[in-house]
């Protein structure tokens, strides 16, 4: 009975002993360690990635320099009333030939046809056209020999614009070769109330998530997450909120790499924030520093979002042993990619320069056809 007591006993203080250290948040070397390992999954998460077939569609070289937020250039631009075009409207398949075109009518539709019928809209063409996207306008002898390995089926597809305002719904899968690549959806949205709004999201093959959420107004949000399944490997998201003077100030903003987070949330109270504090597994680590670097006035502009992604924002750790690192340090060239990937889920060229394109030029041609 006695040797039982000493083993219930000695049972019980190691889960004592455990679940202090638990609730204490471990132990900084654990933050430490945890979060250099975070960083190495996101690193190679990062290089399956950019080697991916569907990352050489979304980072293409003939991407726009500046983010679109998807508003077409193709119909939005050529009206001031308000239009409509629907999945509906378009279906079908549709084909890229090369063929010559009348002097100063280069329209995008001189090189598609309709030649099949499907309740998606299917738009086939040359890879070769899609990297380099100023030759689309452009008739070459060569062009009659390219075959159409490039096809993006659009599953879900509505367009509401006018001027300067827009709503837009986007689904599509994009196949290279007869290889399945990613599948893309977008959700953009602009009007005098709420601002703009935007969700665009890419779903690779080979299981990795990487979503963006930008909106403006009177809150004005970004969230740039990359997952797979239920696991976070990145997610920094900030929100601003518009004070009685009409400037924004800043209200919540984390950073998350693996199960590793930074929070700073406004103190209760006042309309302050409280300095940033860090977690792990959801831990408060009462013993780790954190500091958050920005590297831009908040006067510069009330729209601008402070963040690692957005170039001007760091965030230095210092652990209990001492040591420091920033958040730029750990990822190292891992960010660079980050960036430019969200870089290129902002310009979704495929909604903006290929299927709007089309779809505008189908439904105008439509009773040609």
């Amino acid at each position: 009975m006695k040797t039982k007591s000493f083993y219930l006993g000695l049972a019980l203080l190691s889960f004592m002993t455990w679940s202090c250290t638990s609730q204490d948040g471990s132990s900084n070397q654990s933050l430490k360690t945890s979060i250099n390992a975070s960083a190495q999954s996101l690193t190679t998460a990062m290089t399956s990635i950019t080697s991916s077939p569907g990352y050489g569609v979304l980072s293409n070289s003939g991407l726009a320099s500046s983010p679109s937020m998807v508003r077409s250039s193709a119909a939005a631009s050529m009206t001031t009333f308000t239009d409509t075009i629907s999945l509906s409207q378009i279906a079908g398949i549709y084909d890229y030939k090369a063929t010559k075109y009348k002097k100063w009518r280069p329209e995008l539709f001189n090189f598609f046809s309709k030649t099949g019928t499907s309740s998606d809209f299917i738009v086939r063409l040359p890879e070769s056209k899609v990297k380099n996207p100023r030759t689309l306008f452009q008739y070459l002898a060569a062009d009659t020999a390219l075959v159409n390995n490039y096809v993006i089926d659009v599953s879900k597809y509505r367009y509401v614009y006018g001027g300067f305002l827009w709503n837009y719904n986007l689904a599509s899968n994009i196949t290279v070769s007869n290889v399945n690549v990613g599948a893309l959806s977008v959700q953009s949205s602009r009007n005098k109330t709420s601002g703009q709004n935007f969700v665009s999201d890419f779903m690779f093959t080979n299981g990795y998530d990487a979503k963006l959420q930008y909106s403006t107004g009177d809150t004005i949000l970004s969230v740039y997450s990359i997952s797979k399944g239920v696991t976070t490997l990145f997610q920094e998201k900030f929100t601003s909120i518009k004070d009685l003077t009409s400037h924004h100030r800043e209200k919540l903003y984390s950073l998350t790499i693996g199960n590793v987070q930074v929070l700073r949330n406004p103190t209760s109270g006042n309309n302050g924030l409280d300095s940033a504090r860090v977690y792990l597994g959801g831990v408060l680590q009462t013993k780790a520093k954190v500091k958050i670097i920005d590297t831009a006035s908040s006067s510069t502009d009330e729209n601008t979002e402070f963040s690692v992604i957005g170039h001007n924002r760091d965030l230095q750790i210092t652990f209990d042993d001492g040591t420091v690192t920033t958040v730029s340090q750990l990822l190292s060239t891992t960010i660079t990619d980050v960036r430019t990937l969200f870089l290129s889920l902002r310009q979704v060229y495929f909604a903006t320069n290929v299927v709007d394109w089309v779809a505008w030029d189908v439904l105008m041609n439509k009773n040609n056809m």
